[in-house]
């Protein structure tokens, strides 16, 4: 099955859209082959504000309707806590939220996007997919991240090269009780490295202590702003360390 087939059996669906590089090229998708379609973005603390103004910026530029869902996912049992399938707790509390939208406004299918190259030993959260019978039209399509980056740079989508990003709970270890505050320094600390040009790159907390993975291209770009990074970060972090093991 291909991408347009998909969407002849199912021509009216609503979209999990993250503003990332793979719900990009399946909104895109889905504008071209499906009679209607809808995007649905749910906003929580795990979210940065950059994806949100992504995904708005992508779904204005494909002409499609998009819908912001509030969702408090801290508030979710079994997500504050963070324990190592936190992932499917936060995971089945945004698609319950979907769901009920998409169902409400008269979608009857809700998709993500899921790629072929996911591994569901990587992604516990696609244990809720399944039990929710959400569809992930491009791992049905046998599309893999690297075909999906292709196709987009080809269909003109700013996504195309995006850096891969995993929600703001992911730099918090696991065990380590997640909190507003943890997930604003980690969100004000990335967006400051971005304001410098930094990319593909992670802010991890470790019990008030900040670590930086960076590509090691990026190393020397460190160096030079080394001053100003610790003046930034230690507003909110005890100590700012580099991950010398991180290769790029």
């Amino acid at each position: 099955m291909n991408i347009m087939e998909f969407f002849a059996c199912h021509p009216k669906a609503a979209l999990a859209f993250s503003g990332g590089v793979d719900s990009a090229y399946l909104l895109h998708a889905a504008k071209q082959y499906a009679r209607e379609v809808c995007a649905y973005y749910v906003k929580s603390e795990f979210q940065p504000q950059f994806e949100l103004e992504d995904a708005e910026r992508l779904a204005r530029e494909l002409g499609v309707p998009l819908r912001i869902l509030d969702l408090q996912v801290l508030s979710v049992p079994g997500v504050k806590e963070n324990p190592a399938n936190r992932c499917y707790y936060c995971k089945k509390a945004i698609f319950d939220r979907i769901i009920a939208a998409a169902k409400s406004d008269g979608f009857p299918v809700v998709l993500d996007g899921t790629n072929a190259s996911d591994s569901a030993a990587d992604r516990p959260g696609m244990r809720a997919l399944t039990e929710l019978s959400v569809l992930s039209p491009l791992r049905e399509c046998g599309l893999t991240k690297p075909e999906i980056r292709r196709l987009s740079q080809v269909a003109g989508l700013f996504t195309w090269d995006k850096p891969a990003y995993a929600c703001l709970a992911t730099r918090i270890p696991c065990g380590e009780e997640l909190t507003r505050d943890k997930l604003a320094a980690t969100e004000t600390a990335e967006d400051y490295l971005r304001s410098l040009g930094f990319s593909d790159f992670r802010v991890r907390s470790q019990n008030g202590h900040a670590l930086l993975q960076l590509p090691e291209s990026q190393f020397a770009k460190l160096a030079e702003h080394r001053g100003a990074v610790l003046a930034k970060l230690k507003k909110y972090y005890n100590s700012v360390s580099l991950d010398l093991e991180v290769r790029g």
